[in-house]
């Protein structure tokens, strides 16, 4: 996702999205130790999603 598109998003639906990211990134690293994972820049993006939406939401905060 693009950083504009998130900042457009309200605070509790940013925490949502943070949270489902969080759940598809766990989900993402069991895939990849089991082996099953077959797209592992998934990984990276899914990691870099979250830290968008976390300075995205700390900034909201400051």
């Amino acid at each position: 996702m693009k950083a504009s598109e998130l900042r457009k998003m309200s605070e509790d639906d940013l925490k949502q999205k943070y949270s489902d990211m969080v759940q598809e990134h766990f989900n993402l690293k069991f895939q990849l130790n089991t082996g099953r994972l077959e797209n592992t820049g998934k990984l990276y993006t899914i990691r870099k999603d979250i830290a968008r939406i976390n300075t995205i939401l700390t900034e909201s905060r400051g």
